[in-house]
Order: structure tokens, then C-alpha cells, then sequence
């Protein structure tokens, strides 16, 4: 099957981010979210993108208009019916995920290919409800979309090999790099970098070191890009803990368990820099550690 257009469900940080490439590489985008104004902000950022990489010499000012004439939005989910390839990027919560599918399964053509961007709730599971388990799949981008190569695919235990062979070469046409996964709670990328920022967060919660020295230690000890706890306010730490629940629970590992700390700051809203405040307070022209 050919996959000629796309539809992105959630216009946030994943979904923006998905439609734009997407767009940039020839496909028609349709964006939906329940939001109105995450619409428009969305369209707004995905502009904005565009024109720093215009800046950088990596696309040119005729290119970034016709990417942006390929994407349309709506507040409709059925309309996304119609598109070759469904990409669901909504909240990282099973049931919403699940009641999202449910809706839009009587308005799906038969070879209409569904997918999620979960980063860890299992591909088996979601694929059971939506009545195509053979057209479905995990596929998952990394964050900033526009930005990071690797796009893993995870196959559920019924999806069929033609549905592998589809994704594998839209990867290819956007640029990217696949990696397979099997269909285990967190994958590959998540199974080994969240567990890496939960220790981060123990050693902050035992007293090891403060946010800025834990961070400074990985980047000029271990050259990491980013410190562990600052990544973490990056992805949201509401999404941390979501996905150390599910490796807690899908596996039945202690060393799986949440720290109490990133507990704790979830509880109090302190989520990372979308609410600008987390490891870091954001809110001033220096981001400072809140520990």
C-alpha cells in the first residue's frame, strides 16, 4: 500500500512535531485535536520551525509554503477517516488512547493503517479493540520530532509483515531511521533511558548530590548532551512516571519502582519545563534548580 496521506491525532509536542515532518516530506496532513486554540498554537509553532530551519539553510522559503499547504486541521476526529495512515499522538494514558480508536474505527477505510506514538503502553493490547489488529502498529518518534533521526517500530503480536514493510519505507521517505522493537513494556529506548533518570531522581531524593551536580557529573563525566534531570523536565515528569508505572507493572521489578520524589513533583504540578517548573524553575531569564 501507498501512503499518501496522514492523519496526526493531538496537536501537542509529539503531534506538531509529527506533521511537520511529515508535511516537509511530501505527505498530506490532516491535524485533529479537541482543542481549538492547541490547533492554531500548533500551526503557529510548526511555522516558526520551519522558518529557523529556512534560517539555517536547511530548507528554502518555497518549501516551507508548500509544507504548510499540506496541512489542514480539524476538530473532527471522523475526518480522519479517510487517510491512508492514522498516527495517534494523544496523552500517554491507556484509556484515552483506547476510546480515541473506538471513535474512529466506523469511520476507517478497511486498508487504512492505524499507529500509535505511545512510548510505552503495549502495541498488543491497543491493536486488540480497534477490530484491525493486522493493520496496526507501534510507532513511536523520538522528541523534538523535527530534530531526532531514530523512529522505533513495534509490532504487536497479530501485525502483519506488509504493515512492518509500509512503515519501514515511510521512515525512509521522511528521512529517518527505524529501529524494531519488540512489543515489551517501554520498548528500547524508554526500557533503558527512563530507569536512568528515575536512579537521577533517587540520587537527588537519597541526598547524593544536588540537581545541578548530578547533572553536571553525566554531561562532563559521562558526555551526555543533557543532564538526566534536566532531560526530564524536558520530556514532562508526568510522562517519566507514567512509563516507570507501566515498567513497574508489566515487568514485576522492584528496580522498576518510581522514586517518591518524581512522585511527589507530578503531585504538585511541577512537571518539567511545559509548566516551568520541575528539577528546574523556568519561570525567570536562567532556569534555576528547585533542590
Amino acid at each position: 500500500m501507498e501512503i499518501r496521506s496522514v492523519g496526526v491525532i493531538g496537536a501537542g509536542q509529539m503531534g506538531n512535531g509529527i506533521a511537520h515532518v511529515f508535511a516537509q516530506s511530501g505527505y498530506d496532513v490532516l491535524l485533529t485535536d479537541i482543542s481549538e486554540e492547541a490547533l492554531e498554537k500548533a500551526m503557529a509553532l510548526i511555522a516558526r520551525n520551519l522558518e529557523r530551519q529556512v534560517s539555517r539553510g536547511k530548507t528554502t522559503e518555497a518549501e516551507m509554503a508548500l509544507a504548510l499547504g499540506r496541512i489542514r486541521t480539524t476538530g473532527v476526529l471522523a475526518d480522519l477517516g479517510a487517510c491512508d495512515l492514522v498516527i495517534e499522538a494523544a496523552t500517554e494514558r491507556e484509556a484515552v488512547k483506547v476510546k480515541l480508536f473506538e471513535e474512529l474505527r466506523p469511520h476507517l477505510r478497511p486498508e487504512t493503517i492505524l499507529t500509535s506514538n505511545t512510548s510505552s503502553i503495549s502495541i498488543t493490547r491497543l491493536a486488540a479493540g480497534t477490530e484491525r489488529p493486522e493493520r496496526f502498529m507501534g510507532f513511536h518518534f523520538m522528541n523534538p520530532v523535527p530534530v531526532m533521526q531514530l523512529v522505533e517500530l513495534i509490532r504487536g503480536i497479530q501485525t502483519s509483515e506488509e504493515t512492518y514493510q509500509t512503515l519501514l519505507k515511510v521512515v525512509a521517505t521522511l528521512g529517518k531511521t527505524a529501529a524494531s522493537a519488540e512489543d515489551f513494556p517501554a520498548f528500547i529506548v524508554n526500557r533503558i533511558l527512563i530507569p536512568m533518570i528515575n536512579e537521577a531522581v533517587y540520587a537527588l531524593y537519597e541526598g547524593v548530590g544536588n540537581v545541578r551536580s548530578i547533572d553536571q557529573s553525566m554531561k562532563l563525566g559521562a558526555n551526555h548532551p543533557m543532564g538526566p534531570l534536566e532531560l526530564a523536565d524536558f520530556i514532562g515528569l508526568d510522562t517519566c512516571l507514567s512509563i516507570m508505572n507501566v515498567l513497574h507493572e508489566g515487568l514485576a521489578d522492584t528496580k522498576y519502582r518510581p522514586c517518591p520524589l518524581l512522585v511527589k513533583y507530578v503531585e504538585a504540578g511541577w512537571l518539567g519545563r511545559k509548566v516551568k517548573r520541575g528539577f528546574y524553575d523556568y519561570r525567570g531569564e536562567e532556569p534555576v534548580p528547585t533542590r
